[in-house]
């Protein structure tokens, strides 16, 4: 893979993460691989570094509120590219499994806490991976890509415009802003929080007869 590309990737993979200072502290080098990488429609390379600019103005704390409510609160926009395919369904293990030896299987060991499957992780594999792999992968997950940006699109979030840069690299069809989004209750109602106990049997407070 050309060295541009697999500094795309890792940019890409990186503004996918959760915006820590280590983030906030990268951003000029960001900045820079997306405006020296090759391959990006003008468009596309305009929305990332409006995304760069604005992660380094927006203040940490309302970055990290931002990207809560964005990547963890709901299924519709998760980063765990399984959850859009298996959801909580038994064929998720599996496919797990065969994907972090996929990793395995390269040389190259996950680590830190999160799921094979999350999308940055993901990225930062495909940056150590020949040309042809990365375009077969994402494309193999591009109906994937393109239902999360357009949903980001749908919430006019700049994020929107990793999954237009993924989706040039696969060199297929990019984000729609007049697709159709789907109801949030269709897509999230498993991820809705559960009380921890029952509540409790209500009982007549009707006096009985005496």
């Amino acid at each position: 893979m050309r060295g541009d590309q697999a500094m795309l990737l890792r940019a890409l993979s990186a503004l996918l993460t959760y915006p820590d200072q280590a983030l906030h502290d990268a951003w000029k080098e960001i900045d820079e691989v997306i405006r020296a990488a090759r391959g990006l429609s003008p468009t596309v390379r305009k929305e990332l570094l409006a995304l760069v600019g604005d992660l380094h103005r927006t203040d940490p704390y309302d970055a990290e509120a931002r990207y809560v409510d964005l990547f963890d609160r709901g299924r519709s926009t998760t980063l765990n590219l399984f959850e859009h395919v298996h959801g909580d369904g038994r064929d998720r293990g599996p496919a797990m499994l065969d994907l972090r030896q996929r990793y395995l299987d390269a040389g190259l060991e996950p680590l830190g806490n999160e799921l094979p499957d999350h999308l940055p992780v993901l990225l930062e594999y495909l940056s150590c991976r020949d040309a042809a792999e990365v375009r077969e992968t994402l494309a193999d997950c591009a109906h994937i890509l393109r239902a999360i940006g357009n949903r980001l699109l749908h919430k006019q979030s700049h994020y929107a415009a990793v999954f237009a840069a993924l989706l040039d690299i696969a060199g297929v069809k990019g984000l729609d802003p007049h697709a159709p989004i789907p109801a949030p209750e269709d897509l999230d109602k498993s991820w809705e929080e559960r009380p921890a106990f029952e509540p409790p049997v209500q009982t007549s407070t009707a006096q009985r007869p005496t």
